[in-house]
């Protein structure tokens, strides 16, 4: 069981480079690359931040599996 997300799907949706949503989030373009591709689960508050950038729910970006 693990965590999954759309960041990715939304990311490009919305025309958002990596580097342009990173330092939004005040993070690197790495811990974006790393969140996408399911390396790493961002922390409560980097989660929130995420669905406030976008507009949408948590439960919208980020399903368990």
């Amino acid at each position: 069981m693990g965590v999954k997300n759309k960041i990715k799907e939304l990311r490009k949706q919305n025309h958002i480079t990596q580097v342009e949503m990173a330092k939004a989030m005040q993070v690197t373009r790495q811990t974006i690359v790393a969140i996408e591709n399911h390396h790493y689960n961002p922390s409560l508050e980097l989660s929130l931040k995420i669905a406030k950038y976008f507009g949408v729910k948590v439960e919208e970006i980020f399903t368990l599996e």
